[in-house]
């Protein structure tokens, strides 16, 4: 007998990957096709049409090969120019990654730094570009839901900063971890670009990301952006226009991505927003009531993709997960780069349910218990309380 094997089912509660249901899994195991043939342009028209629902907009979105890293470059490459002004808010890990890659590339950054306790305050992008009398800032590169402090950031409050201070910068929105969890209107919010990912709220394994594209973006892409071939938005429209890709596409990836979005509009896309809230509120009652401390500070401004937790002084988070892991056979989220060590986060996202909340919520106290950690008791009965009365 296998000493290391433990019953029962894995518990992924980081904010992404999320679980991969059944379905998709069913769906993906299938025997890959032609991809220059019917069977394949039918398979692609549906995930090409059926994506902008998600994003809800009418415009082109692309999909690439990709982790949300390469939608990240896709949309500035396509975009910005070398030495051109970016203006980015520093919200948290993820936005510090998209920054350095724009430095990587050339463009020059000014970074808005934040506490990485709250999201972007349209304010102070308003402030900032009110000041840009030359309009030397191309664009404004916003993180919808930072994953790695549960903070968001509203959008459309940040395209009205845009608006008021009769901007033509470009909006750039990474909502990796947003996408398909909580609300979001890439048309409706007038944003330029949005960026997402596979492997959160649409529930497949990592290896796809997007691009969604307003009009204007790919106005400008036709005259600015920097060299690029794989990355390039034309070619892959074009190529679009007949259900195909411009090079070999992730096939079986496809196949889930059509039942993820079949999943998604069975439930209805209003009842999966409801739902993530639901959890998102159950678990920061379990939080608060235990005395611990939740990363985000503004209740405007909680994910309801997941939460991070900030553990007292003198003890560490990631000897907390290593204790839930090999107790309870549950995986939660480490603190990225300046929280390292000092924060957990718990993911309550993808194809979750209550129970499946509730079992995570009682894995975390019987690690605070294990692990030594000061708590209260308490968080487990407020959670069922706010889960069975909402």
């Amino acid at each position: 007998m296998n000493k290391n094997y433990m019953p029962g089912k894995h518990f992924l509660q980081l904010p992404g990957p999320s679980n991969v249901p059944d379905r998709i899994l069913r769906a993906m195991d299938y025997p890959t096709i032609d991809h220059r043939g019917p069977e394949f342009s039918n398979l692609a028209n549906d995930c090409l049409e059926g994506i902008k629902t998600i994003f809800k907009t009418k415009s082109s979105v692309i999909i690439y090969p990709a982790s949300g890293t390469g939608a990240w470059e896709a949309a500035l490459v396509n975009t910005v120019k070398e030495n051109d002004l970016v203006l980015m808010v520093e919200t948290g890990h993820f936005a510090s990654l998209w920054n350095k890659m724009a430095l990587r590339l050339g463009i020059k950054t000014e970074f808005l730094e934040t506490d990485w306790q709250r999201g972007a305050e349209p304010e102070k992008i308003y402030e900032r570009l009110q000041k840009d009398t030359e309009k030397q800032i191309k664009a404004v590169c916003v993180v919808h839901n930072e994953t790695s402090t549960g903070c968001t950031s509203r959008i459309e409050e940040v395209r009205k900063a845009l608006n008021s201070a009769n901007h033509e910068a470009l909006l750039m929105v990474d909502t990796i971890s947003g996408l398909g969890s909580m609300e979001y209107k890439h048309d409706e919010w007038g944003v330029d670009i949005t960026v997402s990912g596979s492997q959160k709220g649409l529930m497949l394994p990592p290896g796809l990301s997007f691009n969604a594209i307003s009009e204007k973006a790919l106005k400008l892409a036709k005259t600015s952006g920097m060299r690029r071939s794989y990355w390039d938005w034309e070619e892959q429209i074009e190529a679009n226009k007949s259900g195909s890709f411009p090079y070999t596409p992730a096939t079986n990836l496809l196949y889930g991505l059509k039942e993820a979005i079949n999943m998604i509009h069975e439930e209805g896309l209003d009842n999966v927003f409801h739902r993530h809230e639901r959890h998102a509120q159950a678990t920061r009652a379990a939080v608060q009531a235990w005395g611990l401390e939740i990363v985000c500070k503004e209740e405007k401004d909680f994910s309801n993709v997941l939460t991070a937790v900030m553990l007292p002084e003198g003890h560490n988070a990631d000897n907390l997960r290593k204790i839930i892991l090999e107790n309870f056979n549950m995986s939660l989220g480490n603190g990225l780069s300046k929280l390292s060590g000092k924060v957990f986060r718990i993911g309550h996202l993808g194809d979750f349910n209550d129970l499946m909340l509730m079992g995570t919520l009682t894995g975390v106290e019987m690690g605070l218990d294990l692990a030594g950690i000061p708590y209260q008791k308490g968080g487990i009965s407020k959670a069922a309380e706010l889960l069975v009365n909402k």
